[in-house]
């Protein structure tokens, strides 16, 4: 036995009253009428920059406009040819730091909060957090309209690691100054795919 079955074996033994789930079915969940729209403005609003690309549209040429200073640009997105990077062959996840430019893909969205569901596609998720900037791919047509949703939707693939991620970091825990970038990536671009 795990140290943590025998830990949670433990709990379990010292439980004095045990109490039924909850009915969730009659939650009645935050919905909009145009989800994409409410998923721009949130993401506007946690800091975050979106940017519609158009059919035919080279990212790679989007990605060096939008970050033409940076030098470090980490992905393994076969598509994205301009990555100096790629976070499945680097050693560890330390070798990643100095990322101006970290490119991942989101699976879907959520209207209600901005944030995107991003499962570990590399090997060093590192990417996600390390890099200065990081610019998510995400399909227009894949958002949802609150967290609700979007737990459901996560809730029986088998993902292992996954995390949302909503906007820049930020902190204003310090003074209440925000500060950009406190933990994470200084700045988050979407990037809408046409279907």
């Amino acid at each position: 036995m795990s140290s943590k079955e025998e830990i949670l074996k433990r709990y379990r033994s010292n439980v004095r009253q045990k109490f039924d789930m909850p009915d969730l079915s009659d939650i009645k969940a935050i919905t909009y009428p145009e989800p994409l729209v409410q998923f721009v403005t949130m993401t506007k609003n946690v800091g975050g920059q979106v940017i519609e690309v158009d059919e035919g549209r080279d990212i790679n040429q989007l990605i060096r406009e939008l970050y033409p200073d940076a030098k470090e640009i980490a992905s393994n997105l076969p598509e994205i040819t301009i990555a100096t990077r790629n976070p499945d062959e680097v050693g560890r996840a330390r070798d990643l730091n100095g990322t101006d430019v970290g490119v991942i893909r989101g699976m879907f969205g959520v209207a209600e909060n901005a944030c995107i569901w991003v499962p570990q596609q590399m090997k060093e998720k590192a990417v996600c957090f390390i890099s200065e900037n990081l610019i998510i791919l995400l399909p227009k047509s894949q958002i949802v309209n609150n967290m609700h949703e979007a737990y459901r939707r996560i809730a029986f693939n088998d993902y292992g690691y996954g995390t949302f991620i909503s906007g820049p970091s930020k902190t204003a825990d310090i003074a209440q100054v925000l500060v950009m970038g406190a933990q994470a990536a200084r700045s988050v671009t979407v990037l809408l795919l046409p279907e």
